[in-house]
């Protein structure tokens, strides 16, 4: 295990970027990629819409509903093993999904089984890059996210391909073959110890029921995992409520909130660009071509975007950048239903393809904007937790409204109109917060700060809560001098 005290920025953390981008093209892509054997699975098994798209749904929510027990596996195991296992159950699933005999089988193991394997891949890997890197963070999550796009752009036509050669069958059995790459992926995740990764352990060592003589030899070690051997139920509990302690931050509780508006406008795209280009009357190669386009400008979205965001124009700005690749998503949801020929759909995928790469290369890097570093993997398994349900639920509506209503319109309204609302609560949120810092400092600006103060023995008390950690220092040493006298 490497040990520093802070990111390296470089060395092997690109080949964390590296494993990173093979584990995208191989969860991410792969499960883009299902939305091609919908027309497959809608004549072979002669079901509806809303019960097909189920199976999609059931993939996308298992892998975020799972992914903080693949976060607690990365913490309290191995990065590693998590990855490696992952790898192995959505092969597992992919190969036994060769072999369904009807929708139900494919909802346990292409869906449940598949989506399981993806979590314990995911969200560990991305938190992996958050550790590596912080100066040039948003430009590495911009290549390691990318392979999602160009994954996509690969697969798709092969998926196609793979299809018409040996049917949906024989699609799926090679897919799984592939799939079990992210074994590789988890080998090159090798773990890295950071100073602040323990910064909680001193709050720790103050509980009365540890013996003083062992808080000194724990204050000897660097790491969470001597205290978890020394008290492995104590320890335990208390290392794992820290890791959650997130979940009261303000800014985390909107981060939270956007998301799942977000997820639920953003999934049903992937399950319906393929049939509803179908429908208006483009070839099967065009249809799967537009979704090699967006895959490809993905790409480009993910890498530009990343790279803009690091520089130091804006970076402070990472926020509002966020949220407008998102309500740009949206408005090119809105747009959708009048593009009814292959030319103009073709910009749809490049204007789509380009936000959708740029928030997503956003998202990790927010997160740790919003609750640090050390406590990103456990972050992230919690955000990418919030996409199950609207993933879980909107193909199959979207679906229901396809079905009753006989076009995509109303699919498409809601979903853009769903993601406008996640940035526009962003944006409102920024803006009060804004607010509210201006008035306190209207406020308190006229009668001066540390004239609001007052002590008791030797603490002091500040009404506006702002006073920095050299007044208190100062008035401690100064009640003791005047008590002294």
């Amino acid at each position: 295990r490497a040990r520093h005290t802070g990111p390296p920025d470089g060395g092997w953390g690109w080949m964390i970027v590296a494993g990173c981008f093979l584990v995208t093209i191989c969860t991410r892509a792969v499960t883009r990629c299902i939305s091609i054997f919908f027309v497959e699975f809608q004549a072979y098994f002669g079901q509806d819409y809303a019960r097909t798209a189920w199976i999609h749904s059931i993939v996308d929510c298992a892998t975020m509903l799972c992914a903080p027990l693949g976060s607690l596996i990365s913490n309290h195991v191995s990065c590693q093993v998590g990855i490696m296992l992952g790898g192995l159950l959505a092969s597992t699933g992919l190969i036994l999904s060769s072999f369904a005999t009807s929708l139900e089988h494919l909802y346990l193991s292409l869906g449940v089984l598949t989506g399981l394997g993806f979590a314990l891949c995911y969200s560990p890997a991305i938190a992996m890059v958050g550790k590596y890197f912080n100066k040039r963070k948003a430009l590495a999550y911009g290549i390691a996210m990318s392979g999602s796009g160009i994954g996509t752009f690969i697969l798709a036509p092969v998926v196609q391909l793979l299809i018409e050669q040996f049917s949906w069958r024989g699609a799926l059995l090679i897919l799984g073959g592939f799939v079990l790459n992210l074994c590789v992926c988890g080998a090159l995740m090798r773990p890295i110890s950071l100073k602040e990764d323990c910064k909680t352990a001193p709050e720790f060592l103050e509980q009365d029921y540890i013996p003083e003589t062992e808080k000194q030899d724990l204050k000897r070690m660097s790491t969470c995992s001597p205290l978890i051997k020394l008290w492995p139920h104590e320890c335990l509990c208390y290392c794992s409520w820290k890791e959650y302690d997130f979940l009261l931050m303000p800014g985390f509780m909107v981060l939270a909130v956007s998301v799942l508006f977000m997820a639920y406008g953003c999934s049903p795209l992937f399950v319906y660009l393929v049939p509803y280009a179908l429908s208006v009357g483009v070839s099967h190669h065009q249809a799967a071509f537009l979704m090699s386009i967006l895959g490809v400008i993905d790409i480009v979205g993910n890498i530009t975007f990343g790279w803009l965001t690091d520089r130091r124009c804006l970076k402070k700005h990472r926020y509002f950048c966020y949220l407008f690749a998102v309500g740009m998503d949206g408005l090119c949801c809105l747009f959708l239903p009048v593009l009814q020929n292959f030319p103009l759909l073709v910009p749809f995928s490049f204007t789509f393809g380009y936000f959708d790469g740029a928030y997503v290369t956003l998202i990790p890097v927010m997160t740790a904007d919003v609750v640090g570093t050390p406590l990103l993997s456990s972050a992230l398994g919690v955000v990418y937790f919030l996409h199950a349900i609207p993933y879980l639920v909107s193909p199959p509506v979207a679906g229901w409204l396809v079905d009753t209503t006989g076009s995509y319109t109303a699919s498409f309204l809601l979903c853009g109109f769903s993601m406008i609302f996640s940035s526009t609560l962003l944006c409102f949120a920024r803006l009060a917060k804004k607010i509210k810092r201006t008035h306190l400092r209207a406020l308190t600006g006229d009668m001066g700060m540390k004239q609001h103060i007052w002590t008791n023995g030797a603490i002091a008390y500040s009404v506006t809560a702002e006073l920095d950690q050299k007044d208190v220092e100062f008035l401690a040493v100064d009640t003791n001098s005047f008590s002294n006298r």
